[in-house]
């Protein structure tokens, strides 16, 4: 089979590898299609992605959906032939933050394509994929599979938007529009938000979000962009962090207003940040941490199984596996890509 494999920073390479014997417990999934993500971008290009290190070939990918081929063991749900978005969270469900019900900060847990832990932990972008079956939400044929991969990242802001609390009616502040700047922007219409705006430094993107229907779109290559909105419209209730960018946390914590809700979502550069950490304490800004996500992605996938969130808009271009390499180039280029999809 084929996989997509990094060795370091900005070496990629389709390799073959042979398909092991399926494990009792486990399904095996032909991959179908699978999004390139933000930390799959920093991966390719740092070798790294906030603090976590590649130091080992690493299979990239944890937004897929395939087909299951087989099934070594009991899985009465599923079936040889179903079509399957794959949650790449395998928690362990037994240590303190699983019995807490937050299983996506469990402490053992198995994400695909993530070098957080060593030895890393392969991910999703090969012919063959094995999870186990709780990892599988099957999907009706009628939803492509390109849709279902995105699941994953619709799942993690709407864990996002959990985690920031009451919504409707809020005026919402968006600091990136990359993919999942753009993802917020749907879960908080879909939560109700009375006004969204979104901030970035490219209009590229700006025009692509446009598309989604945010009330503002601010270019903060201007500077004083932000201020002036604030100043003329008020100051946001919440506001999410999605760049990864610590220029953007600290807009985003000046442009709330007292007692405000500041989520960061965005992967930040490894080490130590700057933060304005007096004008938190000062004007109780609760800022707040969104780590992946837990029963979000069953929801993510239901919604796009119902049509409640559209996901099409997102995607910009479709390249097989075997141009892996071309297609990662091609997604680190916002001026031309937002979501880029690999197919088998």
């Amino acid at each position: 089979m084929r996989a997509v494999v990094l060795h370091g920073g900005r070496d990629l390479r389709v390799e073959p590898r042979e398909a092991a014997r399926l494990e009792p417990g486990r399904v095996r999934v032909r991959f179908r299609s699978g999004g390139i993500c933000g930390s799959d971008l920093h991966y390719f290009m740092h070798g790294r992605t906030g603090d976590f290190v590649v130091t080992e070939p690493l299979i990239l990918g944890h937004e897929v959906a395939g087909e299951i081929v087989e099934i070594a063991g009991e899985a009465p749900e599923l079936h040889a032939g179903d079509r399957v978005a794959v949650n790449p969270s395998r928690p362990c469900r037994v240590c303190p933050r699983c019995r807490e019900g937050r299983e996506n900060i469990c402490e053992n847990v198995f994400f695909m394509g993530s070098a957080s832990r060593t030895p890393h932990m392969q991910g999703g972008f090969a012919d063959l994929v094995d999870v186990a079956p709780a990892q599988c939400f099957v999907v009706p044929s009628a939803v492509p599979f390109e849709h279902a991969a995105l699941a994953e990242p619709l799942a993690v802001c709407l864990h996002a938007a959990a985690r920031a609390g009451e919504l409707a009616g809020r005026r919402v502040l968006v600091t990136g529009a990359g993919p999942i700047g753009l993802l917020i922007v749907l879960a908080c219409r879909w939560h109700g938000a009375g006004s969204i705006s979104v901030t970035d430094v490219a209009d590229a993107p700006l025009a692509r979000a446009a598309e989604l229907g945010p009330d503002r779109l601010l270019n903060v290559t201007d500077r004083d962009a932000l201020a002036r909105d604030v100043a003329e419209n008020g100051a946001y209730d919440v506001a999410f962090e999605a760049s990864g960018n610590p220029a953007a946390l600290a807009s985003a914590i000046e442009a709330v207003r007292r007692g405000a809700i500041v989520v960061q979502v965005g992967n930040l550069p490894g080490g130590l940040v700057p933060t304005p950490a007096n004008r938190i304490m000062a004007r109780e800004i609760d800022l707040r941490g969104s780590m992946r996500f837990g029963t979000e992605f069953a929801q993510a996938v239901d919604l796009i199984v119902r049509g409640e969130i559209d996901v099409a808009p997102l995607i910009t271009a479709r390249m097989p596996l075997d141009q892996a390499p071309e297609a990662f180039e091609l997604a680190s280029d916002r001026s031309r890509s937002v979501k880029v999809i690999l197919t088998a």
